[in-house]
């Protein structure tokens, strides 16, 4: 079995947004290409997901844990936008700002809330920010509240930790309030195609009712 990176597990190992924060600042460098390298095909996957549900809908988007811009890219070129990054670190952020995908970006911690309007966005993705030691489950009461009426938000979790952080008991609350509706749940697959077979992700495709 091929070993974790020692920074995915520094992450993963991330007990407050403020390690996270640290973790992430330091490896913005390097992200990109240890990551593509390891065939990381999770954000285009997620792109396809969120644009087949999503249709030829525009308006606002918002790129939730953005990163260094991987989803954005992807959605930018697929004429989705514009595109707002949002994410807990400021050094991922400026590695995503350099993509030119972007419209604009906020700095923020989606456990304890998103500073946008209600309905300010007529979809969402949040990919990679819900593995062991990232953003909670209420991170999607706060996505849900900036989605507008029928817009699509697409999200990953990672089969191995999903349950136990507690993502089902959120997704099934959200569903039975009458906020959102499951429109995909995928089959379990690898993030990356060349590393890491462990890391095993599913990817939600959710509509705000």
């Amino acid at each position: 079995m091929t070993r974790k990176s020692e920074d995915l597990d520094a992450v993963y190992g991330a007990t407050t947004p403020e390690a996270s924060r640290r973790l992430y600042d330091d490896w913005s460098g390097s992200y990109d290409a240890e990551n593509l390298a390891k065939g990381f095909w999770l954000p285009i996957v997620a792109a396809g997901v969120f644009a087949r549900h999503m249709g030829r809908t525009q308006g606002p988007v918002l790129d939730a844990g953005c990163g260094t811009g991987l989803v954005g890219q992807s959605l930018d070129l697929m004429g989705y936008g514009p595109i707002t990054g949002c994410d807990l670190s400021p050094e991922m952020i400026r590695m995503a700002a350099g993509t030119g995908a972007y419209a604009g970006f906020t700095e923020a911690d989606m456990g304890a809330g998103l500073p946008f309007d209600d309905a300010a966005f007529t979809g969402f993705t949040c990919i990679g920010s819900f593995g062991p030691g990232h953003a909670p489950p209420e991170s999607l009461e706060h996505l849900a509240r900036v989605t507008c009426p029928g817009g699509i938000g697409v999200f990953n979790v990672v089969s191995a930790t999903y349950e136990e952080q507690g993502f089902p008991q959120k997704i099934n609350a959200l569903v039975q309030d009458g906020i959102l509706h499951v429109e995909e749940r995928s089959r379990p697959f690898r993030a990356y195609l060349l590393a890491e077979p462990e890391l095993i992700v599913r990817i939600y495709a959710v509509r705000r009712l």
